[in-house]
């Protein structure tokens, strides 16, 4: 461009024709998560719930959370594939909001891009559409952000956050947590979003692994092993308040399940979860294998298959556990809580996982 040409927003690398052709895109999408209380359509300012359908709740606790996918995008990326990452990002923050037994109501995104592509952005809010259904959420709206000279133009992140209720009354917490209460695993659908950076350094730097190469003990290529979207749990643990009496979740996320159990336990509690009772997903023994990592190291890493925790007391194990496979959801018991004793921990793996 000639100095004596006036600059513009296009050549400056910020297309607002092609954001508006995005938008259209994705509007059949974002429609598909509509709620009775969301008001207005997409393009407005501001989302709206209307917040009277609270009323039928004696104190409302609105709960909060937000997120992202980390460097799962990158594989995404790679792949060119746009329209599962989408599913992630809404499993973790939804996820977050049922640990303390709220309903998710509605979640906003946060798309930054080096270049829009109309397409590629309209697959991925595809993505969370169909993520928020299966959470029982409204997508009542989000931001596409175009950052031409911070991003390459085939560079994107995803964030997110949600709102969600839950009646003062059946919050769930530490508080509840009691001796003798039963520890039940809800299975991971893969690695979920944690802990990429670890598995990408693993298999591509150091065992110089190819996205599509298949391997056998997966059944099919490593990208799609590594891009098998999130395991949404929300209505599953919703599911689970409402047939029988539920003291505590944790998700499973960054920090792995001891860490991530260990904060919804009280100071004088202690869970203890056997390894014995499940075998860890293929893909974890191979990065475990492929890199040389510690056990220890691999299980504050990632989910090692097990993507959601229930903690409930004995009298209602049966019936949690009929629950969730009736939802097709693949539960056992894996430990129990007890009294922390000399214990410094809130929780801890023992034994050896099965085969």
């Amino acid at each position: 461009m000639s100095e004596t040409t006036g600059a513009s927003y296009a050549a400056a690398g910020v297309d607002i024709e092609a954001g508006d052709r995005a938008v259209e895109l994705m509007k059949e999408w974002v429609k598909k998560t509509k709620r009775p209380e969301v008001l207005g359509g997409l393009g407005g300012f501001a989302g709206l719930f209307d917040a009277s359908a609270l009323k039928r709740y004696e104190r409302p606790l609105l709960a909060s959370a937000t997120d992202g996918v980390g460097t799962k995008v990158d594989l995404a990326r790679r792949l060119g594939v746009y329209d599962t990452i989408g599913h992630d990002l809404v499993g973790m923050v939804v996820d977050d909001l049922v640990v303390c037994g709220a309903e998710p109501l509605f979640m906003t995104d946060y798309i930054c891009v080096g270049k829009v592509h109309p397409e590629r952005v309209a697959a991925i809010v595809k993505g969370i559409a169909e993520g928020c259904v299966l959470a029982g959420c409204a997508l009542v709206g989000g931001e596409t952000a175009e950052h031409p000279g911070l991003l390459g133009p085939d560079d994107f992140d995803v964030a997110g956050a949600g709102t969600g209720v839950v009646e003062y009354d059946r919050l769930l917490g530490a508080d509840r947590i009691r001796t003798g209460d039963v520890v039940i695993a809800m299975a991971s659908s893969g690695l979920h979003s944690n802990g990429y950076s670890l598995v990408r350094h693993v298999l591509f730097d150091r065992a110089k692994m190819k996205l599509e190469q298949q391997v056998e003990e997966f059944g099919r290529t490593l990208g799609e092993e590594l891009l098998e979207p999130t395991k949404i749990y929300s209505l599953d643990c919703l599911a689970l308040t409402r047939t029988t009496e539920v003291h505590g979740f944790s998700h499973v996320t960054g920090g792995g399940l001891a860490n991530n159990l260990a904060r919804v336990i009280p100071d004088h509690l202690h869970a203890v979860v056997d390894r014995s009772t499940w075998a860890p997903g293929a893909v974890f023994d191979l990065v475990g294998t492929a890199g040389k990592v510690e056990r220890l190291e691999l299980e504050k890493t990632l989910n090692m298959g097990v993507g959601m925790i229930a903690i409930v007391p004995e009298g209602s194990v049966d019936v949690a556990l009929t629950t969730l496979a009736d939802r097709g959801v693949d539960a056992w018991v894996a430990g129990r809580i007890t009294e922390r004793g000399d214990h410094t921990t809130g929780a801890e793996l023992t034994g050896d996982y099965a085969k």
